[in-house]
């Protein structure tokens, strides 16, 4: 995963979809992805990522949650 998000950076991209971007790392570095995430947003990369981690889904200055495939307001 580590590979993907650098590959996926190297074009600077103004849009990153990212699924699960930290589910197979270790909880340091999904921190570090996700703080990273959260600098390229602040420069102006949107970032669309979908994962089931609440503390991923906290770093979104939107959170949209689907149940059974719907969208649902909690």
């Amino acid at each position: 995963q580590l590979v993907a998000v650098a590959r996926a950076l190297i074009s600077k991209p103004t849009l990153i979809l990212a699924d699960e971007p930290t589910g197979n790392l270790h909880s340091g570095q999904g921190r570090e992805i996700m703080e990273l995430f959260t600098t390229l947003n602040a420069e102006g990369v949107t970032i669309i990522q979908v994962t089931h981690s609440e503390d991923n889904a906290s770093y979104g200055d939107r959170i949209v949650r689907l149940r059974d495939g719907w969208i649902v307001n909690d």
